[in-house]
């Protein structure tokens, strides 16, 4: 999809611009109209779009059934490749707005807490005062800036800093459906997804399905950066290959070795691979890969896949929440084996598979297994990068 986006429309700014694009958002003056949207979402087959992918209907249900719930959009945008939430909602904050709402109306939440990037604050700050001042919301919007840092994009993490100020991932149970912003069960959804929402209440499941696969149905936004000539964010049908992501990035600017798929907790696959794959979990799930957030990382020929790797682990590894020790000693021991890899200085490969299998699956929040996921696959996708061991086997 290149030549109507959905989320991505232009036209005149503000409320009235907005309106005039998308039109109205529907009413939901009664539980029935409330549950037949939730219905209709899971019709559409709607899936998280901040790297999860877990299915909405799913999480506006559990949270509906609680008493005094609370939505929380989640535009945080943690992952430092990623643009695709700021320009959403620079570009569109109204539809964001509309999603927040139409699903605090949905679960029966009186307010909805915008937590985004200090970039776009401003513009969703005038845009919620825009709609209070033309009274269209029947709920309560509250403008939080989100924290900085990696992991301050995790749905618990987002709830800790709204809540004390501290953006620290929580171990479950108890699930944030069942308790989460002070206590009360809580929506955590991301804003792309609240604007593919919205958007679903207007039109319809089988509108939203006639883009996309049957299996993974929508459109989405991805991020494509790193040696392409124009990098930015582009709206697709889930599905188009990538190649073609590629290509409406410009095209490569130089040859590609590799493509670093889902961000910085994603997979690294050789270029000729990846590149006719279509880009969805399912066209993506045999390479060990998937979209995560929407990311595509193109690496050039010329570029060291292992130290580029390392760089990115020693990253992950500064951006801990020092919860747990999988993080706080794993992960920069991880970072400093692979820096010996990548530049040949007598690292054991052996102790640095061991040490990936005791961090990965042992930490408080997803954190260290993202780290271990970027690596294992950086060590099948740049082996040849390895230094030879004694016994010429690496």
């Amino acid at each position: 999809m290149t030549a109507r986006p959905r989320l991505l429309v232009p036209g005149p700014p503000g409320l009235a611009g907005h309106t005039a694009r998308y039109g109205p958002p529907p009413a939901l003056p009664g539980a029935r109209q409330r549950d037949a949207l939730i219905a209709e979402v899971a019709r559409a087959g709607l899936t998280g779009r901040g790297g999860a992918g877990f299915p909405t209907a799913r999480k506006l249900a559990a949270v509906a059934g609680g008493y005094a719930p609370v939505v929380v959009a989640n535009g945080t945008e943690g992952e430092p490749a990623s643009a695709k939430d700021r320009v959403l909602m620079a570009s569109s904050p109204h539809l964001v707005l509309d999603g927040a709402v139409l699903a605090a109306e949905a679960v029966g939440a009186a307010k909805a807490v915008i937590v985004v990037h200090r970039d776009v604050r401003a513009i969703i700050g005038e845009a919620v005062a825009e709609r209070a001042r033309a009274r269209v919301d029947p709920v309560r919007l509250e403008v939080r800036t989100a924290a900085e840092g990696f992991v301050a994009g995790q749905a618990s993490a987002v709830v800790q800093w709204v809540q004390r100020g501290i953006p620290a991932p929580t171990a479950t149970p108890p699930r944030l459906a069942q308790r989460g912003l002070r206590g009360a069960p809580t929506l955590v959804q991301n804003v792309e997804t609240l604007a593919h929402f919205a958007l679903i209440a207007r039109h319809g499941a089988s509108w939203f399905r006639s883009a996309g696969t049957p299996a993974e149905p929508g459109s989405m936004l991805v991020t494509v950066l790193g040696a392409v000539r124009e990098p930015g964010v582009r709206e697709v049908a889930i599905g188009t290959p990538v190649g073609q992501l590629v290509d409406l990035a410009g095209g490569p600017s130089e040859p590609l070795r590799a493509l670093l798929l889902g961000g910085y907790f994603g997979t690294w696959v050789d270029a000729a691979e990846a590149l006719a794959r279509p880009f969805s979990s399912a066209g993506l799930a045999d390479l060990g890969a998937g979209p995560g957030a929407g990311l595509i990382a193109a690496l050039p020929v010329g570029a060291r896949g292992l130290s580029e790797t390392a760089r990115l682990v020693r990253y992950l590894a500064g951006e801990s929440a020092g919860q747990c020790g999988p993080c706080v000693f794993g992960l920069p021991a991880i970072a400093g084996l692979l820096e010996r890899l990548a530049e040949g200085r007598g690292a054991d490969l052996g102790q640095l598979r061991r040490w990936l299998g005791q961090v990965d699956g042992r930490g408080g929040c997803a954190h260290p297994d993202g780290a271990v996921r970027l690596v294992r696959s950086a060590l099948r996708t740049f082996g040849a990068e390895l230094p030879v061991p004694p016994g010429g086997r690496r």
